[in-house]
């Protein structure tokens, strides 16, 4: 993938271009062909952005979210595969972002169709403080403001009419850098969803990278993810009632633009639904992944 941009003047420009593909815990492997032709298409992130000075600006086009910790492509994250609950998130909208920095505050407010469904329903906002140079807080809440039936693979049906918040907090110290996070989604109860209650999520993540010298680090992830519902409603995990947890270790090592990283990861399930869980059948209560990645930034 190509990222090309203009980070100054009045107007600026932010691009990806190229295939890709969007490993994440708890969920089938999709390839870069599949990926990049059902989700975003090859083009997947771009935007102008027009800045008429170093407090404000607004930004058009294909946006990256505002909620979650991690971001969509692997290359972006410290580990290769997406967690449990970036799977609750959207990644990518069409639509419009405002941006207000003053001192420690920053503030975005965006209009957006969501999980890219072209029907421009969500209205999102983000808020980080930054505390100290160590130390930052990041609060965002969004959610689809009216029921939408577009249900594509990039586009599930539940999660696009759902309501979504996020609690992030950032520390640095030295080699380390942690990141806790907490997140609650909602789904409303909705004739045209064939939802008979609402459908809620909870979870929590914590983060954590150790750079080592000589161009390494070690990142881990660990995440828990509960669910309510009942039988007779669809279900956000894997079976009504079910919760899951993982765990995530990535190695890494770069010597200048050059990257090379293994993972190794292991989800487990409760209270599945025969399935609706892991495995060919979707029977299997556990996930054990090892992958290797590696590039060249530039």
């Amino acid at each position: 993938m190509r990222i090309g941009r203009k980070i100054d003047g009045l107007v600026q420009y932010y691009v990806q271009a190229g295939a890709y593909s969007m490993p994440d815990l708890g969920a089938p492997y999709i390839r870069s062909g599949k990926a990049t032709a059902n989700f975003f298409g090859a083009l997947p992130v771009w935007f102008l952005k027009l800045a008429p000075n170093d407090s404000f600006s607004v930004q058009v086009g294909n946006l990256p979210t505002l909620v979650g910790a991690e971001s969509t492509v692997t290359f972006q994250n410290v580990n290769i595969e997406r967690g449990l609950l970036w799977n609750q998130e959207n990644a990518i909208n069409r639509g419009v972002q405002a941006n207000y920095t003053k001192g420690p505050l920053a503030v975005s407010v965006a209009w957006t169709d969501g999980f890219f469904s072209n029907r421009y329903s969500w209205l999102w906002g983000s808020a980080t403080y930054t505390i100290d140079p160590a130390n930052s807080v990041t609060f965002t809440g969004g959610g689809s403001v009216h029921t939408e039936s577009v249900s594509s693979l990039a586009t599930p049906l539940l999660q696009n009419n759902e309501q979504i918040y996020n609690a992030i907090y950032t520390h640095t110290s030295g080699p380390w850098t942690i990141v806790p996070t907490l997140q609650y989604t909602s789904v409303p109860s909705d004739s045209q969803l064939g939802t008979t209650h609402s459908l809620d999520t909870f979870g929590g993540a914590l983060y954590a990278t150790y750079a080592f010298d000589g161009g390494y680090s070690l990142a881990s992830r660990v995440e828990y993810i509960s669910s309510n519902g009942n039988t007779r409603d669809p279900t956000l995990l894997y079976g009504p009632g079910s919760n899951a947890w993982s765990l995530t270790i990535t190695p890494t090592y770069q010597n200048k633009q050059f990257f090379g990283r293994a993972e190794l990861s292991y989800v487990k399930a409760s209270s599945s639904t025969a399935g609706f869980a892991f495995g060919p059948t979707g029977t299997n209560t556990s996930q054990t992944r090892l992958l290797v990645e590696t590039g060249i930034i530039f």
